[in-house]
């Protein structure tokens, strides 16, 4: 698996304009924890995590579908989000995801890597830099 510094994600981070403005950040939880901070950093919205596992830390099925892991316990009816994950390979995470906020005014999509509205990349898979094992 390829690696992209730390350095060249951070500078695509800094330099991603958004067309929006959001309510919410929405993280993705687990993967998408980090790149949400890092993002809100610049946003300073209101930041909240939805916990929806499909994979293992090496990226396999860990399910033949995504499961929501835990309750959404926050208020995003009405509101413009901002839905973050680390990496968007099938997109059934993500898909998932936005049926469950549905009710929001707006659902825009961002990924590390991989199809969203907003991407800093979007090839074949690589290591995040932030991962530590």
């Amino acid at each position: 698996m390829n690696q992209r510094s730390f350095s060249e994600v951070m500078e695509r981070f800094v330099n991603i304009q958004f067309d929006e403005t959001f309510d919410i950040v929405v993280a993705i939880a687990n993967g998408g924890v980090v790149p949400a901070g890092i993002i809100n950093q610049r946003l300073n919205a209101n930041f909240q995590t939805i916990k929806i596992n499909l994979r293992d830390p090496d990226q396999k099925p860990k399910y033949d579908e995504p499961k929501l892991l835990a309750p959404i316990d926050f208020d995003f009816k009405g509101k413009k989000i901002l839905l973050v994950d680390d990496r968007i390979k099938t997109g059934s995470t993500i898909k998932m995801a936005k049926e469950l906020l549905k009710e929001a005014a707006l659902i825009k999509t961002f990924a590390v890597n991989g199809n969203a509205d907003y991407a800093l990349f979007d090839e074949n898979c690589f290591r995040f830099p932030w991962i530590i094992k």
